[in-house]
């Protein structure tokens, strides 16, 4: 499901904690174009019920995550 999207931009929140992978992801979309795709890597567990949340809050579009040695994965696509 995600091997095969191409990110236009990586975001590595890897050893932060909550809030700071969401905020981190917020400040970086805004910076972004529409259609575009952010690839978000976080090892806080809290991060996978909060950036699908705030991709359904904002509209912008989770294409998918991924778990990889000890990392979450998302890929989020820019309203």
């Amino acid at each position: 499901m995600t091997d095969n999207i191409t990110a236009d931009d990586t975001l590595d929140c890897s050893g932060l904690s909550c809030p700071m992978p969401l905020l981190k992801t917020k400040k970086q979309i805004g910076s972004m174009k529409s259609g575009q795709v952010l690839e978000v890597i976080s090892t806080d567990p809290g991060t996978k019920n909060d950036l699908p949340a705030f991709a359904r809050k904002t509209g912008n579009e989770l294409l998918g995550v991924k778990d990889e040695d000890g990392r979450s994965l998302f890929y989020l696509k820019v309203k």
